[in-house]
């Protein structure tokens, strides 16, 4: 039986859940049901399902916000990279992070290049441009960068690096509709950026992907492309995808694209909200925005260092369960971790993506969350703080946890040091 909430245990030992209803990680922001649904009639009725007018001025309506000459709405972020990678016609190497979705290398992988690992910034947690100069070889042909949680890269850096050594430039830009690059809105930096419209997404379409760039002919390939490689003559001029965006989906983005502002400032202040309530919890950063640019947050992460906190991300994942409270950890493993990359012989090392992969944490975080919401996962956090056993190397909670007791301490926190002592020792 859980004791009362009043007794300060966390859930783990016994305490009231913080959310006994559970708190979700992340609620999509659903377009108007009745208006989308008038559109979709009208889309079923015409009987044009595909390369309609829809996909049209959802084409035209993003580029236009982004700033740049051509969109090309496509079926999925992933296969716009794999698009991309194919128009440009690359072989040998790509640069890319290993501290990102999969998908940024399965693209990679896919178009028969290999991927070839650099390290990220420390304190943005974006591709490092240092450490993408020491990558790149006789073999490379690109660079392909994430903007992370939304978090723009140092473009300026990485287009310098791709001028200099010749080679292409693209982004991994999945979270970052509507993040600006000083002042800039993300989409018309290096040869192309690709951003994502899944549930989870700032611009919603269900499904679905866009291909940004202001390179006539890279983007006239990758039209071409995302129906098999077929002009319209049947003739394939090289080998393309079925990566279509449907009329449908199209229909759920355009409703989407309206008030995109306002739901990128309330992320905003939600992720300002969550900075200012664990600013003096112990173990618990954030990773940086540089001044001028603007985050989507995509997904709101801490860092959790163990021996600040006393517990590593993995064992305040398990904690912040038992309270009702859903996270991820994006990402870990890091990609050149994964059983898929085994074969990624030669990856130097890449310090501060292990750093990044062990300590990172996402925390609930959405467009319609109530500022109270975010006070009280921060409470709970604090109150795991108090009771926090010894910090533990990084792992997998699924692996060192399941069955075991949470490593949190059994004496009361007034016998041991407070989060306020510490502060101030």
């Amino acid at each position: 039986m859980n004791l009362p909430a009043e007794s300060g245990l966390p859930a783990a030992l016994g305490g009231a859940p913080t959310f006994p209803e559970g708190l979700p990680l992340a609620r999509p922001s659903v377009p108007d049901p009745a208006a989308v649904g008038s559109v979709v009639e009208r889309v079923l009725t015409s009987g044009v399902m595909t390369n309609g007018p829809l996909v049209r001025e959802l084409e035209l309506r993003a580029a236009e916000y982004l700033g740049v000459r051509h969109c090309v709405a496509v079926a999925s972020c992933t296969a716009g990279l794999m698009l991309v990678l194919r128009a440009a016609d690359l072989a040998g190497d790509v640069v890319v992070p290993s501290f990102t979705f999969a998908a940024t290398a399965h693209a990679v992988a896919w178009n028969g290049l290999r991927p070839v690992f650099a390290d990220v910034h420390p304190e943005t947690l974006t591709l490092d441009p240092g450490s993408v100069s020491r990558a790149l070889g006789v073999r490379t042909s690109a660079i392909l960068a994430t903007h992370v949680y939304g978090t723009p890269c140092d473009v300026e850096a990485l287009e310098a690096l791709a001028r200099t050594n010749g080679v292409r430039l693209f982004f991994d830009a999945a979270h970052a509709f509507g993040s600006r690059y000083r002042g800039v809105n993300v989409g018309g930096f290096g040869d192309a950026e690709v951003f994502s419209l899944s549930p989870t997404k700032i611009l919603v379409a269900a499904e679905g992907g866009i291909i940004a760039t202001d390179d006539d002919v890279l983007a006239e390939r990758c039209r071409i492309g995302r129906d098999y490689g077929n002009p319209g003559d049947y003739d394939c001029r090289f080998v393309g995808l079925n990566a279509r965006m449907s009329e449908l989906h199209a229909a759920v983005a355009l409703d989407s694209l309206g008030g995109i502002e306002e739901r990128i400032d309330r992320r905003n202040r939600l992720a300002g909200l969550y900075r200012r309530c664990l600013a003096e919890a112990p173990g618990i950063g954030f990773p940086s925005v540089a001044p001028g640019d603007r985050s989507t947050f995509k997904d709101l992460t801490v860092l959790v260092d163990p021996d600040g906190f006393g517990m590593d991300a993995d064992a305040l994942a398990v904690a912040l369960s038992a309270e009702g409270v859903e996270t991820r950890r994006y990402y870990s493993p890091p990609v050149h971790r994964m059983r898929a990359y085994a074969g990624s012989n030669g990856t130097p090392p890449l310090p501060w993506t292990e750093r990044a992969s062990a300590q990172a944490l996402a925390l609930p975080l959405w467009t319609g969350m109530a500022g109270d919401l975010v006070e009280r996962v921060a409470e709970a956090i604090r109150r795991i703080f108090r009771w926090a056993g010894e910090g533990t190397p990084p792992g997998h909670a699924q692996e060192r946890y399941a069955g075991e007791p949470i490593p949190l301490r059994t004496t009361p926190p007034s016998l041991v040091t407070s989060a306020e002592e510490t502060d101030h020792a």
